[in-house]
């Protein structure tokens, strides 16, 4: 079965399913998440997008890739929300799904149980290489995980990792390119062996 016709099925059925995005940053997630969700508003069905609140970054209430593509979102500070937001959809986008609580899980599969399509975006692993937030869990309930790859800065080869270049232990630290970069395992392992 070639792409369009797999899309054309995606986008024409009313069964439900997940959909992952992942990757590390830079790796064009949030891109791939606004094209889908373009195609299916294509398709004259509803969508509703939800990213967490605290992701200021770009626009308090658009969904915006690097590449500055957007659509309108609702930002909301509990996955719970999602439920109440989405009655009489076809399709939910979420991004940045890393941030929201650990009950984005069963949020998603109660949307697709019944018959919602849910297409989520986030990353898949935080600055230090751990699983972050409920993407594990996302990941191993999606009926497709899409693993997206940005290019290490230092080598060229396919990266995997945000490494951040800035001294902060928090987990979440919001930034762009002056507090993060992409690398590839070999390099993001060089960086992380010259700081410790």
């Amino acid at each position: 079965m070639d792409l369009f016709s797999e899309d054309r099925i995606h986008e024409t059925s009313r069964r439900g399913r997940i959909e992952v995005i992942c990757g590390s940053m830079f790796s064009g997630k949030t891109e791939e998440l606004i094209r889908r969700l373009k195609r299916a508003k294509f398709a004259k069905q509803k969508i509703e997008i939800f990213k967490p609140a605290i992701d200021t970054r770009y626009s308090e209430e658009e969904v915006v890739s690097h590449d500055s593509n957007s659509i309108v979102s609702t930002p909301l500070d509990s996955s719970a929300s999602i439920l109440l937001l989405s009655s009489d959809i076809d399709v939910v986008g979420i991004d940045e799904a890393q941030f929201f609580d650990m009950g984005l899980v069963d949020v998603c599969n109660r949307l697709a149980n019944n018959g919602v399509r849910v297409i989520v975006a986030g990353l898949d692993m935080d600055f230090r290489g751990v699983p972050f937030g409920p993407m594990p869990g996302l990941m191993a309930i999606a009926d497709d995980v899409t693993k997206v790859h940005a290019i290490c800065v230092k080598c060229g080869d396919l990266a995997m990792y945000s490494h951040r270049k800035v001294s902060d232990e928090k987990r979440v630290l919001l930034g762009e390119t002056q507090e993060y970069e992409p690398l590839c395992r070999h390099c993001y392992q060089e960086a992380v062996g010259k700081k410790e």
